[in-house]
């Protein structure tokens, strides 16, 4: 998983206890767990297309052949 795909998983974790804890709290909104759903699917998508791009080729000094 590269950098930007494990913040957005970090953040989309957080914005899950976040959205528990005001529903606890004040009583639930529905549109605070329609925002988290549409993150929660931002981040599967956003690691699905992280995982589905090769790695790119490790840079060779020059002069050397494989």
């Amino acid at each position: 998983m590269s950098g930007p795909t494990k913040t957005m998983t970090v953040l989309t974790c957080a914005a899950l206890v976040l959205t528990t804890a005001y529903t606890v709290a004040l009583g639930s909104s529905g549109w605070l767990w329609f925002g988290l759903v549409v993150l929660v699917v931002a981040t599967i998508g956003m690691a699905a297309a992280d995982s589905s791009v090769p790695p790119s080729p490790e840079s060779r000094p020059p002069g050397t052949t494989s």
